[in-house]
């Protein structure tokens, strides 16, 4: 390894329990593949889930969606598990695409998962709507492992090419005193 340690899964988390660079699950299999190549599907819905409080390994999640997918071949998570997974817990979730559309939705929204293209890949990662109006981005890119930004920024800098589709949690109304 070049005078270099093997990074571990633990080492690609983040000290509140999110995961933030994918590139230390190179130990991880996901659709017959390491999972630094094309784990960032299952890492964006572990982190939605971890931020919604659920109680869920980032493991379960991992192979449970590697099990929805119905051919045993190398590649991405596919839009239809995606869904699936949502829809059985996450149900609230919402779906827009285009890249105004999706951009003008995650903005209203608390949290959510973004599958667009990073550079040429097809990329998800999860986003979480900070205190201060700002939203904090997980597993970007190799210069963003745990950023925090505009949305707009965010659109400006990543949606550079192809369809982008928004699934977001919807914000939870504040009452009226």
């Amino acid at each position: 390894m070049n005078g270099q340690e093997q990074k571990t899964p633990a080492d690609g988390i983040s000290p509140d329990g999110y995961i933030v660079d994918q590139d230390c699950f190179s130990s991880v299999r996901y659709r017959t593949m390491r999972a630094d190549w094309n784990g960032c599907g299952w890492i964006a819905a572990y982190n939605l889930r971890h931020y919604l409080g659920h109680e869920v390994g980032w493991d379960e999640v991992r192979a449970e969606m590697d099990a929805m997918h119905t051919l045993r071949v190398p590649g991405p998570t596919l839009m239809r598990v995606m869904r699936g997974y949502l829809s059985r817990y996450v149900p609230e979730y919402r779906e827009t695409s285009g890249r105004e559309e999706a951009l003008t939705a995650a903005e209203e929204s608390e949290a959510g998962i973004f599958r667009y293209r990073e550079g040429d890949t097809p990329h998800f990662i999860c986003y979480l709507r900070q205190d201060d109006g700002q939203f904090r981005f997980f597993n970007v890119d190799d210069n963003i492992d745990d950023g925090v930004m505009s949305m707009q920024k965010f659109g400006r800098e990543h949606f550079l090419r192809g369809n982008v589709i928004a699934l977001t949690i919807p914000r939870e109304k504040e009452e009226s005193p």
